[in-house]
């Protein structure tokens, strides 16, 4: 399975954990109906559905852009040693996945320049930390991350209500070794790398665009999950924070990059899990590049 692509001066890796049957399809996408999901199970199964389980299939992964200037890390996926207790997959997990494929990648953790976190759900900022001698560390010893501040001021009220894990394990040590840098989700990194804000699954969540004088690829998060909600856009997911705006944003999204040069990459599509925009129908699809 191909896992890195060229795109102009750049290289993109996919940085896979897992992919697997995850949660049932249904429960997933409240709004879609056994109706829909069984007209189009001949080409959604089995990559993206799981017909003995019922369950959506998702992978779960980073991407690594290397550009001329850094090495950019899109998310950092499910980290192990973490508190998931309603994901055993997840929970407490200790397997060398997600570094080996790192290092498949030629890369190490000192060689990361940058980390852009989409949005703070638990499965984007995993690896963000490690566990050193009972504390969480800064797993990229030399990144700078970048939040969101309005995502970041929102899970941190939240927090101190009822507190969460995944921003006591893997957002707060960021902040406390002041690693972090709190943006807007239209920030510009430099002439390669910048945001795109992509609100609705989390409120201020944020797509990465790539290169240099135009949007070359571009990196997802979370405003799409899996491949029947390109076809059907209005299908929600079950978390999102504002689902009419996740669904505007996610049209808008497919409608911006459809036909286009731009190489979208997915965070949950399975594999390939990247490729063009293309239309169909009313709705859209993915052509996978070629693996």
């Amino acid at each position: 399975m191909r896992t890195s692509f060229s795109v102009n001066d750049m290289t993109i890796h996919r940085i896979v954990e897992q992919e697997s049957g995850f949660t049932p399809m249904l429960d997933f996408l409240p709004t879609l109906s056994k109706e829909t999901l069984s007209e189009n199970l001949a080409w959604l199964a089995p990559g993206g559905y799981d017909s003995a389980s019922g369950n959506v299939v998702l992978c779960f992964q980073s991407y690594v852009v290397k550009t001329p200037h850094h090495n950019i890390l899109v998310d950092s996926c499910i980290g192990n040693d973490k508190n998931f207790p309603l994901r055993p997959a997840w929970n407490k997990k200790a397997d060398g996945n997600w570094m080996s494929a790192l290092k498949a990648a030629g890369l190490g953790v000192e060689d990361i320049d940058f980390v852009m976190c989409t949005h703070l759900h638990g499965d984007h900022v995993g690896w963000n930390t490690r566990l050193e001698n009972g504390r969480w560390v800064p797993t990229f010893p030399k990144a700078r991350y970048l939040f969101s501040k309005k995502e970041y001021t929102y899970w941190s009220e939240i927090h101190q209500k009822t507190p969460l894990d995944q921003i006591t394990d893997s957002v707060l040590p960021i902040i406390e070794a002041n690693r972090a840098e709190l943006v807007s989700s239209d920030h510009a990194l430099n002439d390669h790398i910048r945001l795109s804000p992509t609100p609705g699954h989390t409120p201020d969540h944020f797509a990465v665009c790539a290169g240099k004088g135009g949007d070359a690829a571009v990196f997802t998060g979370d405003l799409i999950h899996s491949p029947i909600q390109a076809r059907y856009p209005e299908l929600v997911m079950r978390v999102d924070t504002d689902r009419d705006q996740a669904v505007r944003t996610r049209r808008n999204f497919l409608e911006r990059y459809c036909d286009t040069d731009t190489l979208c990459c997915t965070m949950h599509f399975p594999s390939p899990s990247v490729g063009h925009i293309k239309r169909w129908g009313d709705g859209f699809r993915l052509e996978y590049a070629k693996v």
